[in-house]
């Protein structure tokens, strides 16, 4: 979130720098409350000034000038509680400023190419959907889900629910490892405060699935990613220089209600209600951002790197980063049955945006108390790494050939084929 006092040094500049953003904000209404509640407190600290002369002076025909005023100040308070409710509800919405470095654009049609590796696979043979190829080895069901459950859910069975829990411990092994990640097994469930650390509440309630507890209990959701709970480790702390930076992994379940996205993707396990993803989440010293965002991205890429996929690396323009987000590189991996690159994981620099949400902060060598930055990236998403398995690695009798460097976690299996 944005500090107030820091957009009022230089109010056009912020406005101008969120034009990239292309969203709608009230600057009027947000420069006329923030004009309310600052005469408020001019005249709520007077008017206490004038209390405590009429307190001290001990003069008693003053005392019911002294009644006045408390009745006064107590109508000011209810007035400053509305206000900074008002307030409150423009600066939560607002999303954070892109970096000079990101490029403008509404879409990602804006999005430009900053790297590619790996070769496209060549096939004797026209290349099977990930669907149509789970579904002939009998290891994808979709019907069976929408029976059980509903649409956008998938049963994963057999060997290539052995390949789903293979990478999901390939990729914790390697970012633990090799890469120097804490692992966290983190609770499932997100108080509501908890999501507004990290940008999820309020704006985009709708695309939460809350639960119900007790009645009257604290609002609960389901974590859309791991980043949520991992990032709010270090709510209302402050940290001790030494122990920056931090850095988070976990392996989890994710849950979208994906209310944005009727229509796409309705065939397969791309775009899915519940879906199991490696995340990382580092946090640390302000300056040191971008040198983390490479070092996380670069984490990110190496899975696909030892996996032998081919991808390409992007950084998001202005207007289709996430809400949190200054600057998001997205990784893209190759499906053969669409010709095209999809998105398989997001890292992003949030700058101090969701520290300010949070409260966490960190001494500096100076002494100074200042905002931490947090860093988000998946390691990667495991559907779509699934999905890019089945697909790079098909066969034209319709088996799959397992990566080498994923036989150690699948009992040394070299292919799957039908049950």
């Amino acid at each position: 979130m944005h500090n107030l006092k820091e957009i009022r040094k230089d109010f056009a500049s912020f406005k101008k720098a969120l034009e990239k953003r292309f969203v709608e904000i009230d600057f009027n209404k947000l420069e006329n409350l923030d004009k309310q509640n600052r005469d408020l407190i001019q005249k709520k600290e007077s008017l206490e000034k004038e209390k405590k002369d009429i307190s001290k002076s001990k003069d008693k025909t003053l005392f019911s000038k002294s009644k006045e005023i408390s009745l006064t100040l107590e109508k000011i308070l209810d007035q400053q509680s509305v206000v900074k409710n008002e307030l409150e509800k423009i600066l939560s919405n607002i999303p954070n400023i892109p970096h000079k470095d990101v490029p403008s654009g509404k879409n990602e049609n804006d999005n430009v190419e900053v790297d590619k590796k790996g070769k496209l696979p060549k096939f004797d043979f026209t290349p099977k959907s990930h669907y149509e190829l789970g579904e002939n080895l009998g290891m994808l069901d979709f019907d069976l889900a929408t029976k059980t459950t509903g649409s956008r859910f998938v049963f994963v069975k057999n060997k290539l629910a052995l390949l789903e829990r293979a990478l999901s411990n390939f990729m914790l092994d390697t970012h633990i490892i090799k890469n120097g990640y804490e692992e966290i097994s983190p609770p499932l469930l997100a108080s509501e405060n908890t999501m507004f650390g990290t940008g999820q509440l309020p704006k985009f309630e709708n695309d939460q699935f809350e639960v119900k507890l007790d009645k009257g209990s604290d609002r609960k959701f389901l974590i859309p990613t791991a980043e949520v709970i991992l990032t709010n480790i270090v709510k209302d702390k402050i940290l001790d220089l030494k122990s920056l930076p931090m850095r988070f992994v976990a392996s989890t379940p994710c849950f979208r209600k994906e209310a944005g996205s009727y229509g796409k993707d309705t065939k397969g396990m791309i775009r899915q209600h519940q879906f199991y993803k490696v995340e990382m989440v580092s946090i640390v010293e302000h300056e040191k951002c971008f040198d983390e965002l490479e070092r996380m991205t670069n984490c990110a890429t190496t899975i696909l790197d030892l996996l032998e996929l081919p991808y390409r690396k992007m950084i998001l323009c202005s207007g289709d980063m996430g809400f949190s987000a200054e600057k998001t590189y997205d990784i893209e991996v190759w499906l053969p049955s669409e010709n095209n690159y999809r998105e398989i994981s997001s890292c992003s620099s949030c700058s101090t945006f969701q520290a300010v949400r949070m409260k966490t902060r960190y001494k500096s060598k100076n002494k100074e108390t200042l905002f931490a930055a947090t860093l988000n990236g998946s390691g990667l998403a495991i559907g779509r790494t699934l999905i890019a398995i089945l697909e790079n690695y098909q066969q034209k009798d319709g088996s799959i050939s397992v990566p080498k460097v994923l036989r150690p976690y699948m009992n040394n299996l070299e292919k799957i084929t039908p049950k």
